[in-house]
């Protein structure tokens, strides 16, 4: 148990400098919602149902962080700034994933059984983003903040918008200091330089066109 607390608070420790002193990591609301969540899942797999959402919900409203205690979680799950997150029952998170304020891994309203999320290894989630569905986030992507995700998300991508598209695929291995939540594509933008090059291209054309009609 000493060891799974060590390990919690390493987690935390190596990925947010705000930190300045080791005692820091026990008032972090992410350390007391993953330490409140391994006990609530412990009662969960045990079939005392009642005593897991009790220790669940007295975490929620200590911490502001939400997590079903049938969820399943991997190692070094860092939830940053983490008031609004909300875990649902039948989401599945790998090792190294990071997950900042506001996320929500829920379901859509229409599915039965499995209806959450899985999200893979050293994934990042950015604030505010939704991951709604019963389909699998690949490992090493990352979701762009206020992002709504609906499908399933191929390993190594960058998804942004709403619905969210994947804007960026990289066959090597991201590690966690490029994970840059800030830096995202903005895809509309994007788009109205393509429109602006396009109309520019349409105008220099016809322009060309009336020229020659009036030499004629």
């Amino acid at each position: 148990m000493f060891e799974f607390f060590k390990e919690e608070a390493k987690v935390i420790q190596d990925r947010d400098p705000a930190i300045k002193s080791p005692m820091e990591v026990i008032l972090y609301p992410s350390y007391r919602a993953i330490v409140y969540y391994r006990l609530s899942h412990r009662l969960y797999k045990k079939q005392h149902y009642f005593l897991a959402r009790a220790v669940s919900q007295f975490a929620t409203r200590r911490t502001g962080i939400e997590i079903h205690p049938g969820a399943t979680i991997g190692k070094g799950l860092f939830i940053d700034h983490g008031a609004g997150v909300v875990i649902g029952e039948t989401t599945i998170i790998g090792d190294n994933v990071t997950l900042f304020q506001g996320v929500t891994l829920g379901g859509n309203g229409k599915e039965k059984g499995k209806r959450h999320p899985t999200i893979e290894d050293n994934v990042m989630i950015s604030a505010g983003a939704k991951v709604l569905g019963s389909f699998t986030v690949g490992r090493n992507s990352k979701i762009g903040a206020g992002s709504v995700v609906l499908q399933e998300v191929p390993p190594y991508s960058t998804v942004v918008g709403v619905p969210g598209h994947v804007v960026k695929r990289k066959d090597t291995r991201v590690p966690y200091e490029e994970m840059d939540h800030i830096h995202m594509p903005d895809i509309v933008m994007n788009d109205i330089e393509e429109l602006t090059k396009r109309i520019e291209m349409l105008e220099k054309q016809l322009a060309e066109k009336e020229k020659g009609e009036t030499k004629a």
